[in-house]
């Protein structure tokens, strides 16, 4: 299946929605302007292999440009919107984009850029920029038919950085037809039963992995995206209700945010329409999901995954009850927990996640980090630690790198994380090492309070028993500091390494 397909059988069904403006594209616009964008790409040279990379904001534009590279064979590189110019520059060098879009929502980061990227075809949408020529007349000149030589593009999309300089994943194209299948696409829409009829509200920047794949094969399978430009957790209640929405992606930062909105609100919509809620991007605490499938239902899936597709584990909602806190059994790949010793742990022990029989692919330009990623059975990890149990559902325990070792003693911050999210006048939480001259590391909070009034010792002290009378001392903070707010990406990953680096200073730190 492919979106030129859906323009031919149902040419004004809605492709995309606009959640605060309702703006739409229908299927036949989203065919005609994917169409001139790909012989714009070839009018620049552009040929399968090469690539662009995308710089904007969620907006309308921004999936038909991710279509017309798809069938055009090209990789599109999209970047956070959050990055500065100098990472900007990083990411499009690095990843050899011969073409890149960006917006006047970006135009100050965009005016930097002009500059430092004086080899690259540079395009603007929404406003003049100096440097940019404007995308619309020139996609406008192009011609509505397919290029002669269509074949299916690529994602090359780079890490978010978490833990050092992001890395990007290139996965092999595939040849062939534009709309053979794609086998990435495949699984997530026979997992979630995507169709003509799926109403999908996408909360996320479109930049990331899992929200650009989700809304590719959204429409892949003819369904409609209902694209927020910016999260708001009213507001994606409101939007669930207003569009019927069957199926929608989170990370649990939202549902957090969402739990802790007033009673009142939370009773005020239908969601009643949700079929599919599916979260990722980093562990959810048991009360949490606890308490969303009590409210929404038996309808939240979880799924374990990265960028790289070195494998990935799947959860339903029912499976979930009887496994509380589980991410699910290997859906894709074949799942092994390996100890420092190089061998299979026992169920129950924790030790780094693998996964064997993954897809093929390398970090761009980096093969020292593509080995580095890999054991000696050629086996793959994303970094992360967990355990499984007798029946091979796999509970994560926390990133390697962000282990704190104590008096010698390995403690996984997430476990103080997700008791303390729980307090209900905690906003966010971020759970570190810093440095401890008796024991190298001891552990710290910082919290983002809900109320910044609350911030100060006796609501430190409050949280401090709060996290003991539910865990063992040794995996508590021993002390707690405030922010305003906390380095959180919107597609959920916090950036501990920032928090740390304050900490820290010129001391040597472990994550890199």
């Amino acid at each position: 299946m492919h979106p030129s397909i859906h323009a031919k059988e149902r040419p004004d069904h809605p492709a995309i929605i606009m959640a605060s403006t309702g703006a739409t594209i229908t299927y036949r616009e989203l065919d005609a302007y994917s169409n001139q964008g790909a012989q714009l790409f070839r009018k620049h040279g552009l040929n399968p292999g090469n690539g662009i990379a995308i710089f904007m904001e969620n907006n309308a534009e921004y999936l038909p440009l991710c279509w017309a590279a798809q069938r055009s064979g090209l990789y599109f590189t999209c970047i956070s919107s959050r990055l500065t110019a100098g990472e900007v520059e990083y990411i499009v060098k690095n990843c050899g984009a011969k073409v890149f879009i960006t917006s006047d929502v970006m135009r100050s980061v965009a005016v930097e850029l002009a500059a430092l990227l004086p080899d690259v075809t540079k395009y603007a949408l929404h406003g003049d920029i100096a440097g940019y020529e404007r995308l619309e007349p020139a996609l406008a000149a192009m011609s509505r038919t397919p290029v002669a030589d269509e074949t299916p593009g690529q994602t090359l999309l780079y890490s978010s950085g978490t833990t050092g300089r992001p890395k990007g994943v290139k996965r092999p194209l595939l040849g062939g037809a534009i709309g053979e299948t794609n086998p990435a696409l495949a699984r997530i829409a026979t997992r979630y039963a995507f169709s003509p009829e799926a109403r999908y509200l996408s909360p996320a920047p479109l930049y990331h992995a899992a929200p650009l794949g989700y809304n590719l094969a959204v429409q892949t399978y003819g369904g409609t995206s209902i694209i927020m430009e910016h999260f708001d957790a009213e507001e994606a209640l409101r939007l669930i209700e207003k569009h019927k929405a069957t199926h929608s992606q989170w990370v649990p930062s939202m549902f957090v945010r969402m739990h802790k909105l007033p009673d009142a609100v939370q009773r005020k919509y239908d969601l009643s329409s949700m079929k599919y809620a599916i979260h990722a991007a980093a562990p959810c605490p048991v009360p949490v999901k606890q308490k969303m499938i009590e409210w929404w239902g038996p309808v939240i899936y979880e799924y374990y995954a990265g960028t790289e597709p070195v494998g990935g584990c799947a959860i339903t909602p029912q499976e979930w009850l009887q496994h509380p806190g589980s991410v699910g059994r290997a859906s894709y790949g074949e799942l092994h927990i390996i100890g420092d010793d190089g061998k299979e742990c026992e169920p129950g022990t924790p030790g780094t996640i693998y996964f064997a029989g993954g897809a093929p692919f390398a970090y761009h330009n980096d093969p020292k980090k593509t080995a580095e990623m890999r054991n000696d059975k050629g086996w793959a990890t994303l970094g992360d630690v967990g355990y499984v149990d007798e029946e091979g559902y796999l509970y994560l325990t926390d990133r390697k790198a962000f282990m704190i070792i104590s008096g010698g003693v390995n403690i996984y911050p997430q476990e103080a994380e997700n008791v303390l999210i729980t307090h209900p006048k905690v906003a966010d939480v971020a759970v570190i090492g810093v440095p401890n001259e008796d024991f190298g590391e001891e552990v710290k909070a910082v919290v983002q309070p809900m109320n910044w009034a609350d911030a100060g010792p006796a609501f430190g002290e409050e949280l401090l028993a709060y996290c003991r009378a539910q865990l063992s001392p040794i995996k508590c903070p021993r002390t707690v500091d405030f922010e305003r707010e906390l380095p959180r990406h919107p597609t959920g990953k916090l950036y501990k390494r920032l928090i740390r680096d304050r900490y820290w200073g010129n001391r040597e730190s472990r994550i890199v």
